[in-house]
């Protein structure tokens, strides 16, 4: 599953290298502008162990910061799940948060916290977040009617009790959400390297840019797809095995 998840990444990244050589040699466009492949094999031979060790880094980052935004958006989820006007109030409330643009919030971020690794992890989880609170608000507000009904009549019902039950019949779901999820982590860490850090692959790409060398974030963005790949293959691998241990067919099945 992991090799095939690889060689579907390395031939969309050179299906899509490619077309920007045929962009380059169809238009004759200078190597200042787009790099030749002789130069694109330099860089990976020159830069390509100090960026993996900035990729790992920020893969690291972005793990931490998913793992951040899950337990954010679980808790969000499950008080703004209820109908009464403290539920109502912080659903609006991560609403609105979400409303502001990261880059308009970025510079106070930093302010208050300098270009570490806290920063870092606060952008990563305020972009990854909202789109798993959509989901998981989704998911805890619709009743499972027949099963709630059951534990309402014979008086067994708790307050923690319907979320057990809607967590366990949309298992499928949230996990295909959070996996989903995993390249926004990626992408918003990446974002906060950008935008003004001092470590990661993101701050290489920033470099990279200012010095006008495309080569160089190649070289990144196929580390980035290499990372983020093998991320996906372990949170599909842990939720089939997540799913297998509750006993739920795989989609599809029977």
């Amino acid at each position: 599953m992991l090799h095939k998840r690889i060689y579907q990444f390395l031939i969309i990244y050179f299906l899509g290298l490619s077309a920007l050589f045929i962009v380059k040699y169809s238009l004759e466009l200078s190597d200042y502008v787009i790099p030749s492949p002789a130069e694109v094999w330099s860089a990976a031979r020159q830069y390509f162990f100090s960026f993996f060790i900035n990729s790992v880094n920020t893969l690291c980052v972005a793990i931490l910061g998913h793992m951040i935004s899950i337990c954010l958006a679980t808790a969000v989820a499950i008080i703004g799940s209820k109908t009464n006007w403290i539920g109502s109030f912080i659903k609006i409330g991560a609403y609105n948060i979400q409303a502001y643009p990261i880059v308009a919030v970025a510079p106070i971020i930093f302010i208050l916290f300098g270009d570490g690794l806290s920063s870092r992890l606060l952008i990563t989880a305020m972009i990854c977040y909202f789109p798993l609170l959509l989901s998981f608000i989704g998911v805890f507000s619709e009743p499972v009617a027949h099963i709630e009904h059951f534990y309402n009549s014979t008086g067994q019902m708790t307050w923690w009790l319907p979320i057990k039950i809607r967590l366990f019949e949309n298992i499928s779901k949230l996990i295909t959400v959070i996996s989903g999820s995993a390249t926004v982590a990626m992408v918003g860490t990446i974002v906060a390297e950008f935008i003004a850090a001092d470590a990661g692959i993101g701050y290489r790409i920033r470099i990279a840019l200012y010095q006008s060398d495309l080569a160089k974030i190649l070289v990144a963005l196929f580390l980035i797809g290499i990372c983020t790949s093998l991320y996906l293959f372990v949170l599909e691998y842990s939720g089939t095995r997540i799913k297998k241990k509750l006993d739920i067919p795989a989609e599809g099945s029977q």
